[in-house]
């Protein structure tokens, strides 16, 4: 597929902010799987600070605005060719060894609800036993959009009983950990069938299988990512795969409003 993809974050500040810095993962790497054919990230007024890739090979920009500001609008586009590789994205590289991704953060360390979910999960092997996982998660978690923020935690999304896909890969992370298989969560785009605009990102988990490298998982939708995916960002929870991070000077409220479009540029073209 090539996919075109058109991300604008805004944040509407009540008073004018004197000063920000945002940390944004917002580059989508070529890899397995996946080619960035082109792609522009813009802040309106920022001055780039410096860009580099962090310890989980995350291409990160880092901006700074000054002056009276109301409005922050960042804006991520271009086109990216994928391919379906069933979910597999290659092996383990990059600074941080294998072994950290067994390590919890506080949204993914399991709780009684975790640990009754993985006494339930059977297989021959470990890619099995992944894939009766994302199937567990799906049937147990509703999707419910309102249900949860960015700091739910995988046992609360598990009592809940709903959530949205941030909520269903770290459920997946926390349980495959609890499993002893090294997993970590990913950002990043989904192509929707019928539904090119979306209100946010996508988000699902991978789990590293012996002799298969990295495999991603989507319990929100029960399946293996595939050509309609696209990779950005991924680390041991959403805190180090979040698109935008950051801090600014001034008062504390503020409006977010994120658009999303993902359209398959390969099929349009065939239309025409």
């Amino acid at each position: 597929m090539r996919l075109k993809i058109s991300h604008v974050t805004e944040y509407h500040y009540d008073e004018p902010s004197q000063f920000s810095l945002q940390r944004l993962r917002l580059t989508p790497p070529s890899a397995f799987g996946q080619k960035v054919l082109n792609w522009s990230l813009h802040v309106e007024g920022a001055k780039p600070e410096v860009e580099y890739d962090d310890q989980f090979g995350n291409h990160v920009n880092l901006v700074s605005l000054q002056g009276e500001q109301k409005v922050t609008r960042i804006v991520a586009e271009g086109e990216v060719e994928t391919e379906d590789r069933n979910g597999m994205t290659g092996p383990h590289t990059g600074f941080c060894p294998l072994w950290l991704f067994l390590r919890d953060t506080p949204r993914t360390k399991p709780g009684k609800l975790i640990r009754e979910l993985i006494r339930t999960i059977n297989g021959d092997n470990e890619l099995a036993r992944m894939h009766a996982l994302m199937a567990a998660i799906h049937e147990a978690v509703d999707y419910r959009p309102g249900t949860s923020n960015t700091d739910t935690t995988a046992e609360q999304a598990m009592e809940k009983k709903s959530g949205v896909c941030q909520d269903h890969a770290h459920i997946f992370v926390s349980a495959a950990r609890a499993l002893h298989v090294p997993a970590r969560y990913v950002s990043g785009y989904l192509m929707m069938e019928g539904k090119a605009e979306q209100a946010a990102t996508h988000a699902w988990g991978e789990a590293h299988i012996p002799n298969l490298g990295w495999v991603g998982f989507d319990p929100a939708n029960d399946i293996c990512p595939d050509a309609r995916y696209v990779r950005v960002a991924s680390g041991l929870c959403y805190r180090d795969a979040a698109p935008v991070s950051g801090m600014r000077i001034g008062t504390p409220g503020e409006k977010l409003s994120v658009m999303v479009k993902v359209e398959d540029q390969s099929q349009m073209q065939s239309q025409s």
